[in-house]
Order: C-alpha cells, then structure tokens, then sequence
C-alpha cells in the first residue's frame, strides 16, 4: 500500500538508494562476525591520549572561540599547515585554496551540487569508489567506465571517453577503494596530459596515499598538473583533490579537505553555506593541535607498521587456504584487496553463505556503474586484528574451495 509520502518526494529520491557498505557495517556490531566489509581504520591505531589532552588544551585556552560558530572556509591554522604539507609535493597552494570539509564524502556531494546537471556524463574507473557513485547519482550523473587493471585506469582506452565531453574524471589513484590498486606513474602522466588536451577537470579522490607500506612514492595528479601546466604561483590548475584526516588521525572527527583553484573553492564555500554553514570548529581546532609538531609524521609510521602486517597476513592465508581458481591484488598500501572469484561465481550468493559462516566482505557488482563485476570482491584487512584474519581468511578460503569442488 503507497503511504501519503511517496508522492511527496523529489524525483532525485529515484535515484538514491542504501549503500551496500553501510548495510553491511552493521555486521561489525555482531561480535561473532569477522567483516572484512567496512572501510574501517583500525581502532588500536586511535591517538586517543593525544585526543584527550587536546581537546583539554582547547577547551582550556579557547573554549568560546572552539564552541562558537566558524568561517566556512575552515580553521585557518588548520589550512595552513594543510598548505605546508601540499608544499611538499611542488604545489603551490595557500590557505584560499583549501576548504575543509565535513568529511569527504560531504566534500563529493558538493562537488555534485556545483558541476552535475541532470545527464551529465562523468569519466571512472571501473570498479570505482561506491560513495563516490551514491552521491551523485542523486544529481542525475551519468558514468562512462574506464576499465583498469593491476596498474590502476587503463588510460589507453581515456581519449574515447573524453569525446563524449564529460564534465569531469574521478580518479582514486592511490591503493584504490575498491581494488587496492595504484596508477603508475605513466599513466599519471598521460591522464594529466589528455584531461589538458580535451578541456576536462580530474577530481583527484586521494584518502590512503600517505599509508604506502612499499615501493616508491609517486606524484599526485595536482602536483603533475601544476609541474605540466608550469604554474609558478598560486594554483589554478586542472585538478580538483580531496583527501581526509579520517584514515590519519580517526574517522569519527568527520575531517576532510579540498585542494582547488580559488574560484572553485568559493563556490563549494557556497555550497557548504547552504549545507552546514561550517564544519565543527571544535574538530578543526583539536585536529590542529593533535596534528601539530611533527606527530602526524611519526604517527602515520605506527598506522604503516600495523596494517602492512595485516595486509601480509591477508595475503599469505589467502595463498595457503584459497583455490588456484581465485585471484586477489596485491596492494601496496591503503586497506583493501580485490578478490577476482572464477566467472562462473556470483559473489552476492557466496556472500550469502559466507554470513551463515560468519564472515563477511563487500560483493563487487556495487562498485561498477555500468554493470559487470559480479565474480568479483572488496575485502578489507586494516580492522580486524590478525589473529581474525588467519580466522576469516580461513572460513572464506574453506567455503570458496566447497563451492569450486561442487562446480567440477
């Protein structure tokens, strides 16, 4: 039976629909579930004394200004030191071209509320970020998938793509979510050099670069950007990035950024207005003094310890317990590995027995826009300790073998 609000609706609500991720985090509260689903940083990585005593210390020495209202564009300090860290990586930046954030998936709907008309064509990866997807679909995007492999986008196949006059390409170069990948710096340099030649913005989506466990750092599109473009000032380059505190310091702060040219910064500050007015000054202000004098630096070594012995125990379970028939990425950093399943394999139903074993990963098919993925997995390896991940692995590796068993 329609209730009396169906019809009340927007038409955009068509488009919306319950992540698949989020549905599933509600497994992790179920402690006899090992969920290798969420995107979850580990919580033993939490600074939580160092939380503890700067929430004091702002409290203490500037507990109007940490509990009134803000500037829009975010705590200056905070920018700041954001604009010294980009710096680094030869990009000219100041704080006008920064915007904090609630976030960043607040950061991808504004940027869907400022460049997505109804039907406008956007460039991904395909698997792309789930988030990314559930954001815009509200403004009535439209995807054109660009395949990828161990080597992130295939940018051979970008230049057909970019004739159809996308509004932008969205690109998570670093230890990608889902599939754990990077892009090479070759195609770095490709993807920068196409996007120039045919008009089209990059938004650069870049939460897990500083969490490189091996192999060499490799430059941001922004910072290839800004080396092709031969910007000697203050950025006004091709590229939009994003990145988070939520992987550095702790989700639950709600903390991201966006690097842009400034014209574009105010009009995401106008989006923002109408959103939220401000991100908790609060968060910002603690952020800044936990972050602050070098501990980031040496802090993002401990989280780089911990999860590079997750992923190796991932890893080495998987290559002693799963069948030849299946195959997985071997990331270099970040959280997740894809699992590619035999063709003839729908990961929806082994999820379904998978849960009656009791554990748990993210099916594939929700991370391609146009279709397709269905043998394929996200599994998460930065949340679970690794005792439950030799116990996991071993539950997915035994049901995995059953099911290929059955099909000879």
């Amino acid at each position: 039976m329609q209730t009396p609000w169906e019809y009340r609706y927007a038409n955009r609500t068509q488009r919306m629909g319950s992540s698949v991720i989020r549905e599933l985090l509600k497994l992790t509260e179920q402690p006899d579930i090992i969920s290798f689903g969420g995107g979850l940083p580990a919580p033993e990585v939490f600074p939580i004394k160092q939380f503890q005593e700067a929430c004091n210390y702002v409290l203490e020495h500037d507990g109007p200004q940490s509990l009134q209202y803000s500037t829009t564009e975010g705590y200056r300090p905070l920018r700041e030191m954001i604009a010294r860290h980009t710096g680094r990586y030869s990009v000219t930046i100041t704080p006008d071209n920064i915007l904090i954030t609630s976030g960043s998936q607040q950061a991808l709907d504004f940027l869907g509320r400022v460049f997505i008309n109804q039907g406008d064509h956007i460039v991904v990866e395909s698997p792309t970020y789930l988030g990314a997807l559930q954001a815009w679909n509200a403004y009535g995007a439209q995807y054109i998938s660009v395949p990828s492999d161990e080597n992130g986008m295939v940018t051979s196949e970008l230049e057909k793509a970019l004739r159809i006059g996308p509004k932008f390409i969205y690109v998570l170069p670093n230890f990608q979510n889902p599939s754990g990948t990077t892009l090479s710096l070759e195609r770095r340099k490709q993807l920068v050099e196409l996007a120039d030649r045919y008009g089209v913005p990059i938004v650069e989506d870049d939460p897990y670069g500083q969490l490189r466990f091996e192999g060499e750092h490799l430059p941001s599109l922004v910072s290839l950007d800004s080396q092709y473009r031969g910007d000697d000032g203050c950025y006004t380059g091709n590229v939009i990035y994003l990145s988070t505190f939520s992987k550095l310091l702790a989700p639950g702060i709600r903390l991201a950024w966006v690097v842009a040219p400034e014209q574009v910064i105010r009009k995401l500050v106008q989006a923002k207005q109408a959103a939220d007015l401000n991100t908790a000054a609060f968060n910002q202000m603690v952020a800044f003094e936990v972050a602050k004098g070098g501990f980031l630096d040496e802090h993002v070594k401990f989280i780089i310890k911990v999860y590079k012995e997750r992923r190796d125990v991932m890893i080495e379970t998987m290559e002693e317990l799963f069948p030849h028939e299946v195959r997985w990425t071997k990331p270099q950093g970040g959280m997740f590995l894809w699992g590619i399943l035999p063709e003839w394999m729908d990961a929806a139903d082994v999820l379904k027995i998978a849960i009656e074993r009791k554990v748990a990963f993210v099916p594939g098919a929700s991370f391609h826009p146009n279709g397709g993925g269905n043998n394929t997995m996200r599994i998460n390896f930065s949340y679970s300790n690794p005792d439950k991940i030799r116990e996991g692995v071993t539950r997915l590796g035994t049901l995995l073998k059953e099911l290929v068993a059955k099909h000879k």
